[in-house]
């Protein structure tokens, strides 16, 4: 799971099971769990030192978490884009990308790199997601973009499969 911050915790003390029966995979193996939250890690660092800021970040992990469905990931990575100076009008259209103005070249190239790493099947959008990054993004930003979609895909299905549940909260 992940906190406000982005950073992913597992309490040693938490129960493994949800009251419907669900296994909280985070909890059951708690090992496997923080294996993910280290690749995590590093891909924030590699997404640092390649000089995407936090905001490309945080809409590459809603994007993909919209794609998915997971709402425990959209909870928390819709605050932290907030909390990084993201607007609430960008974030509105975010599904619609591709319809609007809003968004940089770089941005644009990293949405389409994030929804072909989410959908890998479709070569076709593969092709032309990297095509276009590669007019706005190098090398490293790519890697980078690639890495970050990879591992919220990841966490998109712990939270999925483990029915994480989106609470109320007050803060942003």
């Amino acid at each position: 799971m992940t906190t406000d911050e982005g950073e992913h915790t597992v309490s040693a003390t938490a129960k493994t099971t949800a009251a419907d029966g669900r296994i909280y995979l985070d909890k059951r193996s708690p090992a496997a769990y923080q294996a993910l939250v280290k690749t995590a890690d590093a891909v924030r660092t590699t997404a640092a030192e390649a000089g995407l800021d936090r905001i490309l970040v945080e809409l590459v992990n809603l994007r993909v978490s919209q794609l998915n469905g997971c709402a425990y990931c959209l909870d928390v990575h819709t605050r932290a884009a907030l909390r990084a100076g993201e607007t609430t009008r960008r974030l509105g259209v975010l599904p619609a990308w591709r319809d609007t103005e809003l968004f940089t070249a770089r941005e644009r190239a990293a949405l389409a790199l994030a929804e072909a790493t989410t959908h890998p099947a479709d070569a076709l959008a593969q092709e032309r997601a990297y095509d276009e990054a590669r007019q706005a993004l190098d090398d490293a930003e790519i890697s980078a973009v690639i890495w970050v979609a990879i591992t919220i895909n990841a966490f998109n299905r712990v939270s999925i499969l483990s029915k994480h549940p989106v609470r109320e909260t007050s803060a942003v």
